[in-house]
């Protein structure tokens, strides 16, 4: 929106040229982002609070979570919000990638807030069933998928790109639309996942965002995606300007959400943020250094495959608790041990991921 009116004020006075750099723009929608967090962080959680909006506690889970019954949540929507008003400030709104990935991610959210509703506001503990919540997230996923095939405007947009290899491009075809809905839906739940101690998802999103829009910024810049042998995808650049709103709005929310808590982020946010991520990565072709950066969100979930598969086929658990977390926790860390060595492991992921840019 800012953009087209720097755009006319420039013919009158040069100095608002500038905006039209992304660099300044994603400066400014993580400074937004941030702010609005912060300011309206302290309001959300006061009226959570007001409309009882406290999470419930699994009582077969660890017995040190028995005290954060109560604790307000459905804080996704203040992540969501500061995102939205981010983006449409400071990012192109003519460019298409910025309404798919708006889009994807409004979808998501909603089918969190009515899993959240039900468990906290109706008391049903079981939320929206599992066959309805993957129900809604497959439609969305799949109209995604299907908008982003058949509106790819070069082949490049559409090929399977893997990591270390400078000329392995692979023409996906139709497949490319089965692929991008299991990567979108997979990244949406294995962050929901994963969101089960305080500051635990939150912080991991925002690095892995933040690697992402360094990744489309390049992947935008015809030069650099030379120099770097990685597709050149024409617009994907502004999604700079997701990643970094995104960014803003996860610090803000961190500072409510680190341990221990005063607001947790609910499915409305973990399936939203999640499903962002995972379209950010199709979109500028990226989706196993996605995996890479995101090996907490992977492991996170390999561990509930293993621990289900193993008990019905076995009777015995491999974990003493799924999601990993849960396990170490019982092993007696500490939680804010668990979230900060979660925390260090994505650092060295993402920059395992950004290095794969350079290392083909």
């Amino acid at each position: 929106m800012l953009v087209w009116l720097a755009e006319y004020l420039s013919q009158f006075y040069s100095a608002f040229s500038v905006f039209q750099y992304l660099t300044l723009r994603g400066i400014f929608a993580v400074l937004t982002a941030l702010t609005i967090s912060w300011v309206f962080g302290p309001a959300v959680i006061r009226k959570l609070n007001d409309l009882q909006m406290g999470q419930a506690i699994r009582s077969d889970g660890p017995q040190t979570h028995l005290s954060k019954a109560g604790t307000p949540t459905m804080g996704g929507a203040l992540i969501l919000l500061a995102i939205f008003i981010s983006t449409l400030l400071w990012a192109d709104l003519g460019n298409r990638y910025v309404w798919i990935v708006l889009a994807t991610t409004l979808a998501f959210g909603l089918v969190g807030w009515v899993d959240d509703y039900r468990k906290v506001v109706e008391k049903n503990p079981r939320g929206l069933p599992a066959r309805w919540k993957y129900l809604w997230q497959s439609v969305f996923g799949l109209a995604t998928a299907i908008t982003l095939y058949y509106t790819a405007q070069a082949p490049a947009e559409t090929e399977l790109i893997v990591p270390f290899f400078k000329n392995v491009a692979l023409s996906m075809g139709p497949f490319y639309i089965l692929f991008t809905y299991l990567v979108i839906v997979g990244t949406s739940n294995a962050v929901n996942l994963t969101d089960g101690l305080d500051g635990l998802a939150i912080l991991p999103t925002v690095m892995v965002s933040g690697a992402l829009g360094i990744i489309a910024y390049l992947t935008g810049n015809y030069q650099f995606a030379d120099y770097l042998h990685i597709p050149y995808i024409s617009g994907a650049g502004e999604l700079l300007i997701i990643s970094a709103a995104l960014c803003g709005a996860g610090l803000g929310f961190l500072w409510f959400n680190t341990y221990p808590a005063m607001v947790f982020m609910g499915d409305i946010g973990a399936l939203a943020l999640g499903a962002a991520l995972g379209v950010m990565a199709v979109i500028v072709r990226q989706e196993f250094v996605l995996a890479i950066m995101g090996g907490v969100f992977v492991i996170e979930t390999l561990s509930v495959i293993l621990q289900v598969a193993s008990f019905k086929l076995t009777g015995k658990r491999i974990f003493r608790m799924a999601p990993l977390h849960h396990h170490y926790e019982l092993k007696g860390w500490p939680e804010p041990r668990v979230i900060v060595r979660f925390w260090i492991i994505t650092v060295v992921l993402v920059l395992i991921g950004l290095a794969t840019l350079k290392i083909r």
